[in-house]
């Protein structure tokens, strides 16, 4: 039941992450540059869209408001809305995030929870509308997860648009199906620059391989990559 999985990124040359750090260039803005993305994220027409904690925070913004009386609550899952899609998905295996309205963008939000996020955080999402499916297990099973939300919630096609981290444990879980990257005419360039990918110090080498499918040159000098993925 896991969904097919595209990784929709927006790159510099350098593969950096940020485009508030990129280079300037005629050809085109960075508004420009983010508004093609988001046009063909449109385009790939995804059931969800996940991020990391990170990402998620940065659209929230709301602090922790837990109930006053927890009571009982539902594990391993709880779905606020079905049949609601797009859906916006949040992988926050510490129970970190906080919502004040249950959805992204007139998108649902559902949350992936560690094993051992407390009842309380449990009770404060339910209370603020948003789903949640909990780890049935101590380390966090992305493949169950992304089970769950193929079975319960109908999600067939997914796209990874988290930040270097989750986008890196998804393609060394061999999770990830293809790679949309959109490539845009700049440079990063820093010393510490953040690609839109990384996996710890042993990297992806020997855990999956990409084959080009298509190459287009979009406006405002980006060209849009995508790739098939497998394992290694």
């Amino acid at each position: 039941m896991k969904p097919h999985i595209i990784c929709h990124m927006l790159a510099s040359l350098d593969g950096g992450l940020h485009p508030s750090r990129y280079t300037a260039s005629p050809d085109g803005t960075r508004a420009e540059w983010s508004g093609l993305y988001e046009q063909i994220h449109g385009d790939l027409e995804g059931d969800a869209w996940i991020v990391g904690r990170v990402t998620m925070a940065e659209m929230s913004k709301a602090g922790a408001h837990p109930p006053a009386h927890a009571g009982k609550v539902e594990r391993p899952h709880h779905f606020a809305q079905r049949n609601a899609g797009p859906y916006a998905v949040a992988l926050d295996a510490s129970g970190k995030l906080h919502f004040a309205k249950p959805d992204v963008g007139g998108d649902h939000v559902v949350v992936l929870l560690g094993h051992g996020v407390s009842d309380s955080h449990l009770a404060e999402l339910i209370g603020d509308g948003v789903s949640y499916i909990v780890s049935e297990t101590a380390e966090l099973d992305l493949a169950a997860m992304l089970d769950v939300l193929g079975r319960e919630l109908g999600i067939r096609r997914l796209l990874l648009e988290g930040g270097a981290g989750i986008n890196g444990s998804f393609f060394a879980a061999g999770l990830v199906d293809e790679l949309s990257l959109l490539v845009a005419p700049a440079l990063d360039a820093r010393a510490a620059n953040q690609g839109f990918v990384e996996f710890g110090e042993s990297g992806l080498a020997g855990r999956a391989q990409l084959s080009l499918t298509s190459c287009e040159t979009l406006a405002h000098g980006v060209i849009h990559l995508r790739y098939a993925v497998s394992a290694a």
